[in-house]
């Protein structure tokens, strides 16, 4: 009987093993085919002016902390787009926020206090009333003693109209900043106008609610919020280990703090491998995930990065990047 037990238990250990290495060798990017890319450049908020980031929380006015401006351009404008994209960036990253005359205007803030001379939402103006402000108005470097763009921002909100006819053949992420549901069927039937190849340069993430709406409505749009990314990553770190993709990751987006992405099954190639065949973009962010709006801003930054890979990065500084990106590519 001890033999029988010994030689059971023998048996059992090897299956074990054996079941680990299937494991293993299905989730190593060692037998996954080498990816030999570059990371695709994603531009938050096009060339913007940057800002300390210490103490910052959701209600923190930004403006009111940048650097020392090394440029002229502000935020989710057509020219700090069209300056991204000229710096190398594959995909800009804009705010979109409803108007009172349901229109949709670019502005990052969920109030217009902090950047510019007006007072409220965006919903309390119609766009034309937003083209009247100064959206340069409250940025400083030092305080309060002086303010660079004052003045110099007059008429620079754009609508998405505009966007959208000035970069009719560029990848752009939509960023819906309210939570609600009718902002999303609204998005839905205003992207349903453009042909469905223009569709496929177009991401949009934001609020479960709005992102659920525009998805039923117009489901052949990218799109992506929290509640899409758990309900890929959940059942995939369940079940990932098998090579099971839940259907839930097909075609949406996957924003991964970098701190995180080695935990995940295949992590690097074959993880990227399983995500592109799902048609699933995947963007790298910097840290664990609270850090806000955390990127790749810096050479150094983009060293920690797997070799080879070819998803993409979030970055607040593509005028840094793109000089590396272009000695690269």
């Amino acid at each position: 009987m001890n033999f029988i037990y010994l030689l059971f238990k023998k048996r059992s250990f090897q299956i074990v093993l054996l079941l680990l290495l299937l494991v293993y060798l299905n989730n190593s990017s060692l037998l996954a085919p080498d990816r030999e890319g570059t990371p695709l450049l994603l531009a938050h908020r096009g060339m913007a002016q940057t800002f300390t980031m210490e103490g910052i929380t959701g209600d923190t006015c930004t403006a009111e902390r940048i650097y020392p401006p090394e440029h002229s351009y502000l935020e989710n404008t057509i020219a700090s787009m069209e300056e991204a994209f000229k710096a190398g960036a594959d995909i800009v990253e804009l705010d979109i926020h409803i108007t009172k005359d349901n229109q949709f205007a670019v502005f990052h803030d969920w109030t217009l206090d902090c950047r510019t001379n007006g007072k409220g939402t965006t919903r309390d103006y119609s766009l034309a009333e937003l083209k009247q402000l100064d959206i340069g108005y409250g940025y400083t470097a030092d305080g309060g003693q002086t303010y660079p763009f004052r003045g110099k921002g007059i008429g620079l909100m754009p609508s998405l109209d505009e966007v959208m006819e000035h970069f009719p053949r560029h990848s752009l992420l939509l960023h819906v900043k309210s939570n609600d549901p009718e902002e999303g069927r609204h998005l839905a039937r205003y992207l349903s106008i453009f042909p469905e190849e223009r569709r496929e340069l177009i991401t949009v993430y934001g609020g479960d609610r709005p992102i659920a709406s525009l998805h039923e409505e117009l489901p052949s749009v990218r799109a992506m919020s929290k509640q899409t990314m758990k309900a890929c990553l959940i059942p995939y770190a369940a079940m990932g280990w098998t090579g099971y993709i839940p259907k839930s990751c097909q075609g949406t987006q996957l924003h991964i703090p970098e701190d995180i992405a080695p935990y995940l099954w295949g992590w690097p190639n074959r993880f990227l491998q399983r995500m592109e065949e799902s048609d699933t973009r995947v963007i790298v962010t910097g840290g664990n995930g609270t850090e806000f709006s955390s990127g790749f801003d810096s050479l150094e930054d983009v060293k920690r990065l797997p070799r080879g890979f070819d998803g993409a990065i979030w970055t607040n500084r593509i005028d840094r990047l793109a000089r590396w990106d272009r000695v690269i590519r």
